[in-house]
């Protein structure tokens, strides 16, 4: 089969690479769609490399048909050959074709496309994992998702709002901010007009204080906002985009019970992982199918023009999700 490598100079080839050999509890994929996320790119810079056992090649989550399921999938697994499937992976997802544990494979919600199913499994594993086990959210709250034009804030902000959650969000400019709108966010904050710690400071003596924050900008603006957030507030760090250094005021953070957690899904054990996906399928695929919640796709790309596809991420033009097309 064909896969994306990286070459040395870090460009990339749709190359020959051998075929997976699922092992006895692993379903085979063969790949339709596959979804790019920022973690992608850390990969092909040589700073993330996936989990052992797993492939060389990029990528996390893909669509596609199971067509063949290993001898010791449990009998209570209800997958079967043809199915049409969305899967979380390791890395691997750049191919043709993929092998999976079963558990890491969840069914395509009803009314949902094969490019929307990419863009499901990493976005919404860790939409979940931050917003209720990590944050711990609950109806009523408020939550700060930064970097709202993201394809992981085009999941959080609607995932959060159909379970009742207020949402403040982040962007640079107002174009963005109008491209965002569908995403029913209550409050935008532009902050090239906007400072995002007056507007913290605003809504704490107001009364609408922020809960949970989901951070993946990180910088010298984190220490500034997290003064200013709900008593026993936690703030959720998953990236450092804007920098990897901030100062903080220590006596606030113990004075007022505030956690700073940091989080990544892809260093979770496979069975917490399964249990994710498991709740995604018993709790949020209804709000899925009935369109409360689904990815925002910005373009679809053949797989042979990846490094395209990247550049739009390095140069952060995508507003929602970007996805390669697998032809075979």
């Amino acid at each position: 089969m064909k896969a994306i490598l990286v070459k040395e100079d870090k460009s990339l080839v749709w190359d020959n690479v051998p075929d997976p050999i699922i092992k006895a509890d692993e379903v085979l994929v063969k790949i339709e769609y596959a979804a790019l996320n920022r973690a992608d790119l850390m990969q092909r810079e040589g700073d993330y490399p996936p989990p052992e056992g797993c492939p060389e090649w990029m990528g996390l989550e893909v669509s596609g048909e199971i067509v063949e399921i290993g001898k010791a999938v449990p009998a209570e697994c209800t997958l079967k050959i043809g199915d049409k499937v969305c899967a979380l992976l390791g890395g691997g997802g750049y191919a043709e074709y993929v092998a999976v544990k079963y558990d890491m494979c969840m069914p395509v919600p009803k009314g949902c496309t094969m490019v929307e199913a990419a863009a499901i499994p990493e976005a919404f594993a860790t939409a979940y994992l931050n917003l209720f086990m990590e944050g711990n959210i609950k109806a009523g709250n408020t939550l700060l998702m930064n970097a709202g034009a993201s394809g992981l804030a085009s999941v959080i902000i609607p995932m959060a709002k159909a379970f009742g959650i207020r949402v403040i969000t982040t962007v640079l400019s107002d174009e963005i901010a109008d491209s965002i709108k569908h995403l029913n966010a209550d409050r935008i904050v532009v902050t090239t007009k906007e400072d995002i710690s007056e507007v913290l400071k605003e809504e704490l003596s107001e009364g609408r204080s922020v809960d949970v924050a989901i951070d993946c900008l990180g910088g010298e603006i984190m220490g500034k906002c997290i003064h200013y957030l709900t008593h026993g507030a936690r703030w959720i760090m998953i990236a450092a985009l804007a920098g990897q250094k901030t100062e903080i005021d220590l006596k606030n953070i113990y004075v007022r019970n505030v956690r700073i957690i940091g989080s990544t899904l892809r260093s979770r054990s496979p069975e917490v992982k399964a249990q994710i996906l498991s709740k995604l399928v018993s709790e949020v695929w209804e709000k899925v199918e009935s369109g409360a919640v689904r990815p925002t796709i910005y373009e679809v790309l053949p797989i042979t023009e990846a490094e395209k596809a990247h550049d739009l991420l390095y140069a952060g033009k995508n507003v929602g999700k970007v996805v390669l097309k697998v032809e075979q």
